[in-house]
């Protein structure tokens, strides 16, 4: 099987500590000035907080960020769609020339800016207030410590084998890393024959089931180590584990497997097997999303209404997306059918593509990539999880250091 191009367009360089992008040279001056004994590990660009929403689109986000505000219409708006782009755990600060309380106390309450300072800057000021965590994250490595922040989780299970759960997950995962530019990890839960790595070509790394199982030896470079690049955006984490192996993961260690995670990533796409185990559980229940996959069967539709009564039960009353998927197929049931077997039609229907989705999977290549009929079909339920339209990038999934308080 030939293996996907994981280097083209993937982060090949490190993550950077600092970038700051400022609009004026006497800004600069003075940020350099305030900062004068890390002065070297903060490279300035100029330009302001669209120059680095462009630039962050294309580059590794920092762990610690600054950018210029000024003479921007709604800097609110505007940072709320850098926010789209940048991973959740980076730490922003803001220059502006808006003096206001009102504004300063909106964009660090309801954006989680960590500080703002309004022009002109001196010296004073930046050493003050910007040098704090600038000098703890350089000398420690360390952020602000808000652990609760992160990305949005979004379960995906099949109500039975071979529904095509797993190839709705990965390139759902794809296609919201595409649309919304913002990092999406894709985390397979089959340890043992999970096909989430061969829908790429890829071969999966080691480490996910120790995380799993031992909870208490998972760092912060846990993610360095196991995510496989799938692209910019994109990274996978999946483990292939023998038949024969008997994995006896913790309620703790998928919490810490998804604390990572959603502290990396906007978006955190889990292809899960059902009937749920512990961790199973564990996700569906943290889960901002669950989509059932189901196949147009009576088997299917059975196990459709008991899956949506457990999921529903576990989400605290919240339903699930049901997703039927190879509608039409030769031999199986009409649409008709299955919507009177499910008490009404499915949320999001997926036709049978019988000459694009099983020779994407046998070449290592996300359907997506050549099939203009699944990318149609798959966008509403993209819509669906991002909010977004799916031609363009408005908006943000998240924003900076958000709680997600929907829980």
């Amino acid at each position: 099987m030939p293996p996907v191009d994981t280097s083209k367009g993937a982060e090949t360089n490190e993550r950077p500590a600092v970038l700051a992008f400022l609009a004026d040279e006497e800004s600069e001056a003075a940020l350099r000035g305030g900062l004068a004994e890390w002065a070297d590990a903060v490279p300035v660009r100029r330009g302001n907080v669209r120059t680095a929403q462009r630039a962050l689109e294309r580059e590794p986000t920092p762990r610690l960020l600054i950018v210029d505000v000024s003479n921007i219409e709604d800097p609110a708006a505007a940072l709320d769609q850098l926010a789209s782009v940048c991973s959740p755990d980076v730490q922003v600060l803001v220059v502006g020339d808006r003096a206001d309380l009102s504004f300063y106390r909106g964009i660090t309450r309801e954006l989680g800016v960590e500080e703002y300072i309004y022009k002109p800057l001196t010296r004073d000021n930046v050493g003050r207030l910007f040098g704090p965590p600038i000098a703890k994250l350089l000398t420690t490595g360390e952020g602000s410590g808000l652990a609760s922040r992160g990305g949005n989780v979004i379960a995906v299970g099949g109500v039975r084998g071979g529904v095509g759960a797993t190839t709705i997950a990965a390139n759902l995962a794809l296609h919201l890393s595409e649309v919304t530019r913002g990092h999406v990890a894709l985390l397979d839960l089959h340890l043992r024959g999970g096909s989430t790595a061969l829908a790429f070509g890829v071969r999966p790394g080691a480490g996910l089931r120790v995380a799993l199982e031992e909870p208490e030896r998972v760092d912060a470079l846990f993610l360095d180590r196991v995510a496989i690049p799938i692209s910019d955006r994109l990274r996978l984490i999946a483990a292939e584990e023998p038949l024969e192996a008997a994995p006896a993961a913790k309620e703790e260690g998928i919490d810490r497997v998804l604390e990572l995670l959603r502290a990396r990533f906007n978006a955190v796409v889990v292809d899960l097997p059902i009937p749920p185990g512990v961790m199973e559980r564990r996700v569906l229940s943290v889960a901002r999303h669950r989509i059932l996959v189901m196949g147009p069967e009576v088997a299917s539709i059975r196990d459709a209404g008991a899956g949506r009564r457990m999921v529903t039960a576990l989400a605290g009353g919240a339903a699930p997306i049901v997703v039927l998927n190879r509608a039409g197929m030769r031999g199986a049931l009409g649409t008709t059918l299955v919507a009177e077997g499910l008490g009404g039609p499915p949320d999001i229907t997926i036709p049978d593509l019988p000459g694009h989705l099983p020779k994407a999977m046998n070449l290592g290549r996300p359907a997506l990539r050549d099939s203009a009929a699944f990318r149609r079909a798959l966008a509403p339920l993209a819509r669906e999880i991002s909010g977004n339209e799916t031609e363009a990038v408005p908006g943000g999934l998240l924003r900076f250091a958000q709680l997600w308080r929907r829980r």
